[in-house]
This record gives C-alpha cells, sequence and structure tokens, in this order.
C-alpha cells in the first residue's frame, strides 16, 4: 500500500506539467502587438474588444465632441426650418440627431420640430440614425445600405433638388462637395450643426501616441471618425513632425479606419489605409485580427519556430514579452536571418546607446533571456551576432521570401 502512493508521488509531478501545458490558454491574435486608439465617444469599448484578442492598448482621443446646445448658430437653423419647413431632412449621425431634438426641446421648440419632421422625406444615413429617427417616433423614408452620403447624394441628385429646400443635419466635420452639388442642382440647403469637433483640452496622451508612432513603438492606430485622423495629422504638423508620422504611417504602422469617409484625411496625403467592409468597430477589430498577425515575421531558427510581434515573440507557440532594446536588436538580425551582423551594426540600431557597445551586450543578454531560449542567438566571436536559422529550413524559406 505504502509503495503505491509512493509510486503514486513520484508520478505526479512528471504529471503536472502535461496536464499544464494541456489547459493553458492560447494568447489571442492580436498578442504581442500594440494598437493606438484615437476615438474619443466609444474609446473604452473598442479598447476593451482588442485587449481581450491580446492587444496592448495605448488611448489618445484626438478631438473632443462639445454640444451646441447654447449655440445661436443651431437654434437659428432650427427656428429657420419650423418657420418655414423644409421638403428634405438628411439625419447622418444618431447622437445628432438626438442632440438636435434634445436641444431643440430645452429651447421650447421639440414639439414644433418633431412636427416639421413628420411631415419631410427624412433620410437616414444608416442603421443607427435609423434607431434613433425611430426612438424620436418618426419614420425615415430611404436609409444607403452602404451608410454613404455620396450614395445620399447620388440619390437626391438622380431624384432632381430644383427648388427643394433641404435641411442637413452635420455630424461634425465638412463634407466635401455634398453641400455645393446640391446648390448647383437648384437646391435650397440649411445646414444644421448639432455639434462640433475641438481639440482635446489635454494634448499630453496624443503627443505620446504621437511619439510612440514616430518610434515604430504602435503597430496599428485605429480611426473611428475623419476629424480625428485630421486633428493627429495637425498635432504632429503643429510639432514638427509631420514627415516622421507620415513616413511611420505609410511603411510600418498600419492606419485602420471604420470606414472610407474617416480615411480621407489620411488618403489625401498618400496614405494607404485598411478599412472593413462593414463600418463597425467589431469588423474593424477583426479586421486588425487578419492583418497584424499577417505582418509579424516568422522564421525557422534553432530547431524552434519564432514568429517576430510588435512587442513579444511566439516561440513554438508561447508568447514571450520582450524589452523595447531587445526587439530593436531582434528586428535587425532578423533583416538578415542567419548572417552576422556586427555589434557596431546592432549598436546603431539602440535608441540612445550612443556609442557604448557593452550596450548590446547589455541588450543581447535580456534579449536572449526574455527568449527563453538562448540559442536561438548565436555569438560570433569577434565578428557579432547571428539568428541561428535552420539550414535545412533555408530553401523553404528562400522560396517564402
Amino acid at each position: 500500500m505504502h509503495e503505491q502512493q509512493d509510486q503514486q508521488q513520484e508520478r505526479r509531478p512528471e504529471q503536472r506539467p502535461e496536464r499544464h501545458r494541456e489547459q493553458a490558454p492560447e494568447h489571442g491574435p492580436l498578442a504581442g502587438f500594440t494598437v493606438g486608439v484615437t476615438a474619443a465617444r466609444r474609446a473604452d469599448e473598442l479598447g476593451a474588444l482588442l485587449q481581450r484578442r491580446g492587444a496592448a492598448v495605448v488611448h489618445a482621443p484626438a478631438l473632443r465632441i462639445v454640444p451646441l446646445a447654447d449655440d445661436a448658430e443651431l437654434l437659428d437653423a432650427t427656428e429657420a426650418l419650423v418657420t418655414r419647413p423644409p421638403d428634405i431632412v438628411v439625419a447622418t449621425t444618431a447622437i445628432g440627431f438626438r442632440g438636435w431634438v434634445e436641444a431643440a426641446d430645452g429651447w421650447g421648440h421639440g414639439e414644433e420640430l418633431l412636427a416639421v419632421l413628420r411631415g419631410v422625406r427624412l433620410l437616414a444615413r444608416g442603421p443607427k440614425v435609423k434607431g434613433a429617427v425611430r426612438a424620436a417616433g418618426l419614420t425615415e423614408e430611404w436609409s444607403p445600405a452602404t451608410e454613404s452620403m455620396a450614395e445620399v447624394l447620388d440619390r437626391l441628385l438622380g431624384q432632381g433638388v430644383a427648388g427643394l429646400r433641404i435641411a442637413l443635419q452635420l455630424h461634425g466635420e465638412p463634407l466635401p462637395g455634398f453641400v455645393e452639388a446640391l446648390d448647383d442642382a437648384g437646391a435650397d440647403v440649411v445646414v444644421v450643426p448639432v455639434y462640433r469637433w475641438m481639440p482635446p483640452e489635454d494634448q499630453a496622451p496624443l503627443d505620446r501616441l504621437i511619439d510612440a508612432a514616430v518610434a515604430r513603438s504602435l503597430d496599428a492606430v485605429t480611426f473611428t471618425s475623419a476629424p480625428a485622423a485630421a486633428s493627429l495629422l495637425s498635432r504632429a504638423e503643429h510639432r514638427g513632425l509631420r514627415d516622421e508620422l507620415l513616413d511611420a504611417l505609410r511603411h510600418d504602422v498600419l492606419p485602420a479606419c471604420v470606414g472610407p469617409v474617416t480615411a480621407v484625411p489620411l488618403q489625401s496625403r498618400g496614405i494607404d489605409t485598411v478599412q472593413p467592409g462593414r463600418f463597425r468597430l467589431g469588423p474593424l477589430v477583426q479586421l486588425l485580427c487578419q492583418e497584424l498577425p499577417g505582418r509579424a515575421r516568422t522564421l525557422p531558427v534553432a530547431g524552434r519556430r519564432i514568429e517576430i510581434r510588435g512587442h513579444a515573440v511566439l516561440v513554438d507557440g508561447e508568447l514571450r514579452p520582450v524589452p523595447p532594446a531587445g526587439m530593436s536588436l531582434l528586428h535587425t538580425l532578423a533583416r538578415r536571418p542567419g548572417w552576422v551582423v556586427s555589434r557596431a551594426d546592432l549598436l546603431r540600431a539602440l535608441p540612445g546607446a550612443g556609442r557604448d557597445e557593452h550596450a548590446v551586450e547589455t541588450a543581447m543578454a535580456r534579449l536572449r533571456s526574455a527568449l527563453g531560449a538562448p540559442k536561438l542567438i548565436q555569438t560570433v566571436v569577434k565578428r557579432g551576432y547571428r539568428l541561428a536559422l535552420d539550414p535545412t529550413a533555408e530553401p523553404a524559406y528562400a522560396a517564402e521570401a
């Protein structure tokens, strides 16, 4: 009996690690990547979606929304429409439409405005706007499947707008050519400015995000509105970092936009963006889950498979966080896997290291420790270091490259 218990106790230490490996949770698809969030509204929701998939999130609101409930311009537009009702009203955002109705109610014009809206052709830009319209007890005539203002404009011009009075609820940003096209077609356009985008009161988080993008510490930046993209670029220009930021966004930091309208300020500066098929936060996050892992560098090294991500490395599927200096060295070694990289070249890759080659040795020791597999990187005496690329895998690697 005692012998059986002793044997069971001897087996338990060997069995536990195996059970632990079987039950260890897998990392998320964005593990090892850092994503910047520029949104002002729903930033917590977007950040939570990214973090649940493993990403590190840097949040820096690029703007703030200023309601215009006490704004004379909104009051004047509302009174003008109550006095002389329009033929068509275009509602562009749910928050804007609700804000307009609430502001009108505060001024004592709420019932008058709703009565006017019940008697017009009401166009809603998308599902959220339709929800706000119906919550106010109204019914939209039409809403584009694409949620595109370009499609709204095409419909209006196709049906003819000459002599019609059209109220356009703005959504905090200019609509290039929209009002002008309606004016040219003979419409009388009344703009309804419900809220404005303003720079954030505290610019420090935005400055840190710009610095991180320029330093390539970010793998992607998300944009959920065109004003946020324009604000980021404007702030970088104000700080004298416009060219550096544009270069980062063009080559190393992925700009991910919720839709084509949001992408306009970036694309106008020659920056390619990625956008989901559906203009929602969920599809935006799913797009990043596809794009970022696809950009990771995967190599067969010393009998292991390593995948180099933004601030971490997958070593045979195990996520290993790596300090920034170590990632700089690893990226430099990975540019020519299997080739010797001199200490001088590695020193140049270390930000702020100066001329002390001992900094390379210190960073390299920390990198090896972080990777948990010292043999991945070989020291070549008097020459430098190299990634121990598997010779048998080189032909396959060359074919993939």
